[in-house]
């Protein structure tokens, strides 16, 4: 399965490029991560807790960036084992660019699936993927928006 999407995050295109490089960032921005660690040199270790449909189970794994091109463009890649619920493993490649109004995030998801979770049906599958893919993007522009918005003076 492949998703597309793109995201104008008001901010710096270096300071979204930082924040896509950092491991607090990327938890909180992970639906259900429990814990991330690691450095984009290194690669981080992950954990993530999801329910898809009657299936709930906890993935364990990794997640490596590659073809690393900065501030432009990487791919961050993952593969997480969720026990005899199965397994999760895909990549995004995602895209920086200015625009007036910030910086233009784009995205291709790519993932696949293995074991019980692949036994709900593509559609299910599909829905769910599009679903996080979503909310990770969206988590991340509300978390570096509000980061880089300074606070107004109140008026008096």
């Amino acid at each position: 399965m492949e998703l597309t999407g793109t995201r104008t995050i008001r901010a710096p295109r270096e300071t979204v490029w930082a924040r896509l490089n950092d491991a607090e960032t990327l938890k909180a921005c992970i639906p259900g991560c429990e814990e991330l660690t690691g450095s984009p040199e290194d690669g981080f270790e992950a954990v993530v807790k999801q329910k898809v449909g009657p299936v709930k189970a906890t993935f364990k794994g990794t997640v490596t960036l590659s073809d690393v091109n900065p501030p432009e463009s990487y791919r961050i890649s993952g593969e997480g084992k969720g026990g005899v619920a199965g397994f999760a493993k895909g990549g995004a490649d995602v895209r920086l660019a200015d625009v007036p109004e910030g910086t233009e995030l784009s995205y291709a998801v790519d993932a696949k699936v293995g074991g019980k979770i692949a036994q709900l049906g593509s559609r299910l599958i599909d829905s769910f993927a599009s679903k996080m893919a979503d909310s990770f993007f969206e988590n991340f522009k509300d978390r570096v928006e509000g980061e880089s918005v300074a606070p107004q003076d109140p008026v008096t």
